[in-house]
């Protein structure tokens, strides 16, 4: 009984002092809670069964990330524990010294572990629960469900995985302290607070050199990932630059421990104003020994920040995509003339009888099993595309091949340029609304929106390549490709269309007819039937003799694109926050032991005469100056890691960079800013002696 009221009373005093320990168990429990609850409104929304599929996938994958994110919170616990205990050396030393066997020691840290992991638990469920209910409306939100079926749920499932993973956890950190109590000698824990880190001054030569070397290694990294991205093909070409920027991170901590304050002394009147030198030696002695946590923490906020805006990125382009790259309900392309290119297709898995009917327009194949696409619609076009040997990616790009082929060495130059008559392509942009061209007789344009080939396309345009087609020489019109494109879709994927005068095309040369349309219904059950019905020809015996029309309707599109960045969100999120967390959680730990160590010098300032104000100040800036360190140079990481990313995630669109940053922003903010205000105002309280 007194064990069990010993352990109580030290909980009460530990969650005075460590606020920011609880704070991390709680909203570690919520957060894991949350993600694993997410399914729980999937249940009672009317949705497709296709938007089910996509939902029920994505419980999988934040499943398996789950189970990575149990490790970091595992992790983290444990070296929160690490500084409780050294936090009560000298506590542990005196029961020792009263005649309290290691055992009991042992048990009151038992008591301790299990009243402090089932308050958190039960605190953080229902943090959960509460956050899960906002969560829903977002994921219901997403998935366009029908919000009058939204009710308060909780979900069983995640609350059990919560609790086993924990559970697991806790058990982990009741060992851990049960080792570190045996291990513990009488003398050490007594003294414990005496003992100081020793300030060693490092060469400042030596980090000078190692701080310009460890610049230019990260310099060539940055140039690796932004100018050469192109020629990153290979893991090993990915990982050159990840190293790189690892190990020049790890020197400059290293060397900047050398210099900040060798530069600061140097400045007398900036060094011995106040409590700065007090304040600089301190930081200087903290991040002497912390160089390797410094390097960790800044590249898990280096991950947190690139992760959290590519995903918001991608996620807000997608959505944006769907309107503007998918404007008509259907797209379907048949393959005609396909034995024009008979070996070509046989090895894409076509049988002898579909190459030898592809002599039918997409209307006509419908037709053919006896289904009357056009009856569905309201409005609908029909339009062609061109393709020849003789007109390849190689003959598009002329005389600046050869360059182009050493700086983009893995493109395939050997495939078939897509050809449109200019006024097909016309009739297709009136109908999404998009612009509309003219051409002389000799000249050719080229339509594109993927923007790296858009990129490589215009070197040859600007260079006023001309190309052969069908006994024509055309120039082109624009030094430019403009923006447009063909097949629907949430990407943009449109790496370029020849457009060219109608009285160049040679009609032998037709490969793919393309049906368009819109149909006469809104009713969005309606359209499932449709395309339900549409998805069943498959099955129909003459598909293994008639090839059917592929291709996507707006609906497709529009499940697949929300599923998708419905995953790439939340998983970009669970990821994001908990590195944030953990990152933030162990600064303000280790700000927290540094306090407590420290109370004794606070103390001799105030002795000295110092008020409270100046040493209030100079903790505030020894925290801030070690949160954000790290924070820079992550920032500075992240500046060229969104750009790498933005290149990765061109195909989706990169135009809402801007508010995926400003959220990013906002939550670093909150989260870490968060931390940082609760570490000052704890070791504040600890150094002024109130708890």
């Amino acid at each position: 009984m007194m064990l069990y009221k010993l352990s109580l009373k030290n909980i009460k005093k530990s969650m005075k002092d460590y606020a920011i320990y609880f704070f991390t168990l709680i909203l570690g429990v919520a957060i894991f809670y949350v993600f694993n609850a997410l399914d729980s409104q999937a249940v009672m929304m009317n949705v497709s069964s296709s938007t089910q599929e996509i939902i029920e996938l994505m419980m999988t994958i934040l499943s398996s990330v789950s189970v990575f994110v149990s490790f970091i919170l595992g992790f983290l616990i444990i070296y929160a524990s690490r500084f409780l205990m050294k936090r009560r050396n000298k506590e542990f030393g005196v029961y020792l010294t009263l005649g309290m066997s290691k055992r009991k020691i042992s048990l009151i840290l038992f008591f301790e572990t299990l009243f402090i992991g089932i308050i958190s638990l039960l605190v953080g469920l229902g943090l959960g629960v509460l956050l899960s209910q906002v969560m829903s409306l977002v994921v219901v939100n997403m998935f366009e469900a029908n919000l009058t079926k939204f009710a308060f749920v909780f979900s069983t499932s995640a609350c059990i995985k919560t609790i086993v993973y924990f559970s697991i956890m806790y058990l982990i950190v009741m060992i851990f302290n049960t080792i570190s109590v045996s291990k513990c000698k009488l003398i050490d824990l007594l003294n414990g607070s005496k003992t100081s880190e020793k300030l060693k001054l490092k060469n400042p030569y030596l980090c000078i050199i190692i701080f310009i070397i460890s610049s230019i290694i990260l310099g060539k990294a940055y140039h690796i990932v932004t100018a050469e991205f192109l020629t990153l093909n290979e893991v090993t070409d990915i990982l050159k630059p990840i190293i790189m920027g690892i190990v020049s991170t790890f020197l400059i901590f290293w060397s900047l421990s050398g210099l900040i304050l060798r530069i600061a002394m140097s400045v007398k009147k900036f060094y011995y104003k106040g409590l700065n030198s007090f304040t600089l030696r301190q930081f200087s002695s903290k991040i002497n020994t912390t160089v390797f946590g410094e390097t960790i923490i800044c590249l898990m906020l280096f991950i947190t920040i690139c992760l959290l805006s590519a995903c918001l990125t991608m996620k807000n382009s997608m959505n944006a995509n769907i309107r503007k790259l998918s404007p008509a309900d259907i797209f379907f392309t048949q393959n005609m003339n396909m034995d024009k290119y008979y070996e070509e297709y046989r090895n894409y898995g076509y049988n002898d009888s579909q190459i030898k009917n592809s002599h039918y327009t997409a209307k006509e194949m419908f037709e053919l099993f006896d289904f009357d696409i056009t009856s569905y619609l309201k409005e609908y076009i029909e339009v062609n595309t061109y393709a020849t040997q003789d007109l390849t990616v190689n003959h598009t790009l002329g005389s600046k091949l050869n360059s182009i082929r050493k700086e983009f060495p893995f493109l395939a130059y050997d495939t078939r340029e897509t050809i449109m008559k200019i006024s097909e392509y016309n009739k297709v942009a009136r109908f999404y609304g998009n612009k509309e061209y003219s051409l002389n007789d000799d000249e050719y344009m080229i339509v594109a929106d993927f923007k790296s080939m858009v990129e490589i396309r215009n070197l040859a345009l600007k260079n006023k390549e001309k190309i052969s087609l069908f006994g024509h020489t055309l120039k082109p019109k624009y030094d430019t490709c403009q923006d447009g494109f063909l097949e629907m879709s949430s990407n943009h994927i449109n790496s370029g269309i020849i457009i060219v005068p109608d009285n160049v095309i040679n009609e032998d040369y037709l490969i793919q007819n393309h049906l368009l349309g819109n149909y006469k219904t809104t009713d969005k059950e309606e359209i499932i039937e449709i395309e339900n019905n549409i998805n069943k020809l498959g099955k129909d015996e003459r598909a293994n003799i008639y090839l059917l029309p592929s291709g996507s309707t707006k609906l497709e599109i529009k499940e697949a694109t929300v599923g998708l960045s419905a995953m790439v969100t939340f998983i970009g999120l669970y990821l994001g926050i908990i590195f944030l967390i953990s990152s933030a959680a162990i600064l303000g730990l280790k700000e927290l032991s540094e306090s407590s160590d420290n109370k004794e010098r606070f103390k001799m300032l105030k002795k000295i005469g110092t008020d409270e104000r100046m040493i209030n100040k100079s903790l505030f800036r020894q925290i801030a100056i070690f949160f954000i360190l790290p924070l820079v140079l992550a920032l500075i990481h992240s500046i060229f890691g969104i750009m790498f990313a933005v290149k990765i995630l061109e195909v989706f669109g990169n135009d809402k960079l801007l508010p995926s940053i400003i959220a990013t922003s906002i939550i670093l903010v909150i989260i870490y800013g968060g931390y940082f205000i609760i570490t000052y105002y704890s070791s504040k309280n600890i150094i002024n002696g109130r708890y």
